[in-house]
């Protein structure tokens, strides 16, 4: 790997970082122009070894949104075990919690609104009184979802979607239009959510999960952490990849109420248990041990690396004032 990452991935588009941990000191150097989002693996890194005593090992971490290894288990060279955020049905990565459910879990720890436990309390009004059509805002990231606008013009007693921002098709601004921003907890406000792909897979998948809607999810070769563990037509209503079937979708949902609130609470319950807080952390620090379990050689830190520091007492978040006591007390 010390060889063949930086030639494969880490050229001047790359977005990949080297981490060493060492004695429970994580040390890092970064491949590549894009590796701001480092942030993030650090901040995790930092909180795991604030918690648990972390093994010794030596990986490399892919900051981008496409998982990068495709070859094959039976080709030679065989698959490289770098790690990800996303994976997809054709390629082999090592896939982690994306950064997004990361940081969200690392704010809501904090206190901070807008986060996988605020939205949990922010679910809209009752199912009896959501608007009984599909929604959907977001950016361009696909074409898909210029095609989701188009049908919701065509069909708007049953849908309800527009592009907040427009980026990779900005030609079609002018014929669909630019829809306001919304905030996220008022998407609830509707029955049914549509969830379609942007560059990979939409990281918002698990935030419409833990509301109080249907969620209508786009088929897709791509994956997050947690996606083995639901089910179509238990957790979540599947839709075609062309979008063929979202109308049809739609119209089950409206004349089968009692069971697309069922599949919704399903959904709802299996997002609550699967992203909790303590559930990432034991998934993160279970990667890393059988990460380690596999290492053949012994981490170093290597040229060009980094302490990763702990923030200390006096920049930390917390203002208290931290004084002994001036006598022993009981």
């Amino acid at each position: 790997m010390l060889n063949e990452v930086p030639k494969r991935f880490g050229d001047e588009r790359g977005a990949i970082v080297h981490y060493t941990i060492l004695n429970n000191h994580i040390y890092r150097r970064s491949l590549g122009k894009y590796t701001d989002f480092r942030m993030f693996s650090d901040e995790i890194l930092l909180s795991l070894a604030r918690k648990v005593h972390l093994p010794d090992l030596e990986f490399y971490i892919n900051l981008g949104d496409w998982p990068l290894e495709h070859r094959k288990v039976n080709e030679t060279p065989g698959p490289i075990p770098i790690i990800s955020w996303c994976g997809s049905l054709d390629s082999r990565d090592v896939i982690l919690p994306t950064y997004d459910i990361t940081h969200s879990t690392l704010e809501a720890m904090r206190g901070v609104t807008n986060d996988l436990l605020s939205v949990q309390g922010n679910t809209g009004p009752p199912w009896s009184n959501k608007t009984e059509k599909a929604f959907f805002r977001g950016r361009d990231s696909r074409e898909e979802r210029l095609e989701l606008v188009q049908m919701s013009k065509e069909n708007p007693q049953l849908l309800d979607a527009g592009i907040t921002g427009y980026f990779f098709f900005q030609e079609k601004e002018k014929e669909l239009g630019k829809a306001k921003l919304m905030g996220f907890f008022d998407f609830f406000k509707y029955k049914y959510q549509v969830n379609v792909d942007g560059t990979v897979a939409a990281y918002r998948f698990p935030y419409l999960l833990l509301g109080d809607s249907l969620v209508l999810k786009q088929d897709s070769p791509y994956y997050e952490h947690f996606y083995r563990a639901l089910i179509p037509w238990k957790h979540y209503v599947p839709i075609k990849r062309n979008l063929s079937d979202l109308l049809e979708k739609v119209k089950w949902a409206r004349e089968n109420d009692e069971e697309a609130k069922k599949i919704a609470k399903e959904g709802q319950l299996m997002a609550r248990d699967l992203l909790q807080p303590h559930r990432l952390y034991c998934y993160y620090y279970r990667v890393l041990q059988q990460y380690a379990k596999r290492q053949s050689s012994k981490p170093e830190i290597r040229d060009g690396m980094e302490l990763v520091p702990h923030l200390d007492d006096n920049i930390s978040i917390c203002q208290c004032h931290r004084k002994r006591p001036s006598k022993e007390e009981l």
